[in-house]
């Protein structure tokens, strides 16, 4: 694989100090308000049936921006135009051969690879962008029930990559495993290129907590901060409650989740919002309807700093935030999924009006 494949180039989609201080604390999300409104910049046409679930974004050599989505239902991805919203096409269909998908869930962008994870072929592919063709799989020995990922480059041709992994037991896969199971709701590996491209996949072990506050029980969204040692990890149950988990790159919870009763809903998608080296913050989605809340954290102390929601936008399973410039987008965009069947975009311009965040974050 080139070098080109792998540069960088914006942050991906598809975590302060490892501290460990107790959980911080805040009340329940604001009511409805002007001041808490973010009005969407478009909402795509409609794809009802595809059951979209996770998004990321890629900027081709001209400055435009490609925002992709998974289609869990019809097995396949969907291409919009990041400016209008405008479906372009769909790629792939049902099977098992590279190329194909099977319950697609999350995505992750970097460089010029796409990586698809998909739910019941049990593994995590790799695919050339623009073109979508398959490059290369890795995961299928240990990966069970995987949904999310989150990859960052440790070294030249070098990735770590963090695979959430939700298998259930029971005639309706809704029995979650005993306790010493939940130690491998979220796997770990190395992935090496090397100068034709050729993916070495290793398996570097699993984590979670089994018991205790950040007990892993659902698990789907993640999201890191390699400036932090910092990894954020949701847990869907909402009988734990749901809420983030504050994990270090070693697979050790720090002793912090994000603040208690923060989500009335489910948490779902996670971003990291850079703004310079160490500033900048975390935004996570609470899955509500009518309306998901967005609801955003100082960077470095977690601390809340606000929370939003659009006009029509809800059942928001996954993120993405693209900070890069775009001829619409000057500030950089906020996507959401809504309602599985379309995308979202917010303006980040506003979202910092609307909450007086630090304005540098979108210049």
């Amino acid at each position: 694989m080139s070098k080109s494949i792998l540069a960088p180039v914006l942050a991906l989609v598809l975590a302060g100090c490892a501290s460990t201080s107790p959980p911080l604390t805040s009340p329940q999300a604001p009511a409805a308000s002007p001041r808490t409104l973010v009005t969407e910049t478009f909402v795509s046409p409609d794809m009802r049936g595809e059951e979209l679930d996770s998004i990321a974004t890629w900027v081709d050599a001209d400055g435009a921006t490609l925002l992709l989505a998974t289609g869990k239902s019809t097995h396949r991805l969907a291409l919009f135009d990041g400016d209008s919203g405008e479906p372009l096409r769909t790629v792939g269909a049902r099977g098992k051969i590279p190329g194909e998908f099977n319950r697609p869930n999350g995505l992750a962008v970097f460089g010029n690879v796409l990586f698809v994870v998909e739910r019941d072929n049990h593994r995590v592919q790799l695919l050339t962008l623009p073109d979508l063709q398959p490059l290369a799989l890795f995961g299928a020995d240990e990966l069970r029930s995987p949904y999310g990922i989150w990859v960052h480059e440790t070294a030249p041709r070098e990735l770590e990559a963090f695979v959430t992994d939700s298998f259930m037991y029971g005639e309706r896969y809704d029995v979650v495993p005993p306790a010493d199971e939940l130690s491998q709701r979220v796997r770990r590996y190395r992935l090496r290129f090397d100068d034709q491209g050729h993916l070495d996949a290793a398996y570097q072990g699993s984590f979670g907590e089994t018991e205790g506050p950040a007990r892993l029980n659902m698990v789907e969204s993640i999201a890191g901060d390699p400036a932090h040692d910092r990894l954020l990890v949701a847990e869907e149950d909402r009988t734990s409650p749901s809420n983030l988990h504050v994990y270090d790159f070693k697979g050790d919870w720090t002793g912090r989740s994000l603040p208690e009763g923060t989500f009335t809903g489910e948490a779902e998608g996670v971003v990291l919002w850079s703004c310079g080296a160490t500033g900048g913050y975390w935004l996570a989605v609470d899955q509500q309807a009518p309306l998901t809340w967005f609801h955003l954290f100082d960077r470095t102390s977690l601390a809340p700093v606000g929370s939003f929601h659009g006009e029509v936008t809800a059942n928001t399973d996954g993120i993405a935030l693209h900070a890069a410039a775009t001829p619409r987008f000057p500030g950089g965009v906020l996507y959401a999924v809504h309602d599985d069947r379309a995308v979202s975009a917010f303006d980040l311009r506003e979202v910092v009006r609307v909450l007086d965040l630090d304005p540098a974050c979108v210049q």
